[in-house]
């Protein structure tokens, strides 16, 4: 049952924030910087996923353990510096 997530930030020069891409279903984050970037990730991502990927019988039915998912998140290497 347990599932992997990926979260990525891309930058947009022209627009100057970071946007997400993201498997997780709902995760849409656009910000000046990484570290508000993740602030929004980290406290919106988990609840995303127990929201639109899991059902009441999995929340039901499988041990906490393996509910917990795994979010891959990697903080982009030469990022701009924040405003």
């Amino acid at each position: 049952m347990k599932r992997t997530f990926f979260v990525r930030a891309v930058w947009d020069a022209e627009a100057k924030i970071f946007y997400s891409e993201s498997d997780i279903e709902g995760l849409h984050i656009e910000a000046s910087s990484v570290d508000a970037f993740e602030e929004v990730m980290f406290d919106a991502a988990i609840d995303l996923i127990v929201a639109n990927h899991m059902s009441a019988a999995d929340l039901a039915d499988t041990p906490m353990r393996e509910l917990i998912p795994a979010i891959l998140w990697e903080r982009p290497v030469g990022a701009p510096a924040a405003a």
